[in-house]
């Protein structure tokens, strides 16, 4: 474990922090890199109905994400600060748990999602138009949903263990697959939303597959069925943080459908250049959420060892990389947003709303780096409600509270920078939560 404790505790935290980030930075830009040609391959059969309809089935993935980082980010979460205690049995027996536990909840939410799929396609926006491409999606990812809900536990609980680079090359391997069948089913088979949906569940088997794998190199960690129990007050400290950790990916389903819903009131042009402003916007979020929770087992660990300098050393780089990376490239794609747009769909209606769209969005990036580290740093150190409070705010009620206002106010624009708004606002809550939170240990 020499190796391990010699990272945390005393690798110079500028290049501690890029060891453990930059293979999560490089696996989320496969992911987004994925994205992209997702949406460009869709776009290319000039279907707006297709576009649209996948685009309304999105938060249903990220739904499935928001399940897994229950006990993804949860459980890394409380094996961090064991780490940082050099408590290994407890880390492995978390770990062993969270992964089973994932199981065992994604069968079961396998048969709720098919028994109750009428009403939930209904929920997410479907119309005459879009549903039979959103129903073909929804029906074969829900089906693969065990490896995407699954995938999240292995890949973030070896991160705490300085292994973020076989978090990377499990998730690159994974991506590059799917790039490869996306435009073999779509083109080729002309499964249309079907092969969209199935290309994404066989590089999730790909990717849990060689996460468990690589589990089996990990010294503190497990897998072992005999381990998978732990003590109530372990199992709440999990979900303290798991469960908001989820609220994040699951307000950003809301926020999503929210938005969609409004918007489809102005045509599915409308729709559709949001679903590809998202993935534009990926470009930076992804990076930076690469980041952020690059960061987290650091933070965790240096949390429960109570090294505080090392710890306030570690937030303030990543407030430095996190607001310095957004500004410079969100500036670069506000200048290119047109031509972005354009990559994807050369009609006249998408790229002269998608680049509305997009400008709105970027426009407060910096801040949402900064949102990004404060929600992580209140998961890392279990700080529950805190990170509940973010999680709520940003993609559920502020946002929720923006669109209809804005929306009665100003139409379709107000829509477009109800975004901008709730980002400002929870930035503005984040900064005081965190300086609450550790203004005894002085890290603000």
């Amino acid at each position: 474990m020499k190796i391990l404790n010699d990272l945390f505790e005393k690798v110079p935290i500028p290049k501690a922090y890029m060891q453990l980030a930059i293979p999560v930075v490089l696996g989320m830009v496969a992911s987004m890199i994925y994205n992209l040609a997702d949406t460009f391959f869709v776009a290319q059969t000039g279907n707006a109905d297709l576009v649209a309809g996948i685009a309304l089935g999105s938060p249903l993935f990220s739904f499935m994400l928001a399940v897994g980082d229950i006990f993804g980010l949860g459980g890394s979460a409380v094996i961090s600060r064991a780490l940082g205690k050099h408590d290994y049995q407890k880390s492995a027996r978390v770990s062993s748990f969270c992964f089973y536990i994932a199981i065992i909840l994604s069968l079961v939410l396998t048969a709720l999602l098919l028994f109750f799929e009428g009403p939930i396609l209904n929920l997410l926006g479907a119309t005459n138009a879009t549903r039979p491409y959103i129903s073909d999606f929804y029906r074969v990812l829900v089906l693969g949903s065990t490896f995407i809900i699954v995938s999240l536990v292995p890949g973030n609980i070896i991160r705490t263990e300085g292994l973020a680079q076989f978090s990377m090359i499990a998730t690159i391997s994974g991506t590059v697959l799917t790039i490869i069948l996306d435009p073999l089913f779509l083109f080729v088979f002309n499964w249309g939303a079907s092969g969209v949906a199935f290309a994404n569940v066989i590089g999730y088997a790909v990717n849990t597959g060689l996460l468990v794998l690589f589990m089996r190199r990990t010294k503190s960690l497990s897998l072992a069925p005999k381990l998978a129990h732990i003590s109530h007050p372990t199992f709440k400290a999990v979900v303290a943080v798991g469960i908001p950790a989820s609220l994040t990916n699951l307000t950003q389903s809301f926020g999503m459908m929210l938005l969609n819903s409004f918007l489809a009131a102005y045509g599915a042009n409308a729709v559709a250049a949001m679903g590809i402003v998202q993935k534009i916007y990926m470009v930076v979020m992804m990076v930076m959420v690469g980041f952020a929770f690059g960061a987290q087992p650091l933070v965790g660990y240096n949390y429960g060892a109570k090294n505080w300098s090392r710890l306030k050393e570690t937030l303030h780089f990543d407030l430095k990389v996190e607001g310095l990376y957004a500004t410079v490239v969100a500036l670069i794609l506000i200048v290119f947003a047109p031509q972005l747009v354009q990559l994807f769909m050369n009609q006249t209606a998408i790229v002269s709303m998608g680049t509305i769209m997009l400008r709105a969005m970027l426009i407060t990036t910096p801040l949402v780096g900064f949102i990004l580290v404060f929600t992580t740093v209140f998961q890392s150190v279990g700080a529950g409600t805190s990170a509940l409070i973010m999680a709520l705010s940003r993609q559920a009620i502020l946002l929720g509270l923006a669109i209809v206002i804005l929306a009665y106010f100003f139409g379709l624009n107000g829509i477009i920078w109800a975004q901008a708004v709730a980002d400002v606002l929870t930035c503005l809550i984040g900064w005081h939560l965190y300086s609450k939170a550790f203004k005894n240990v002085n890290l603000s």
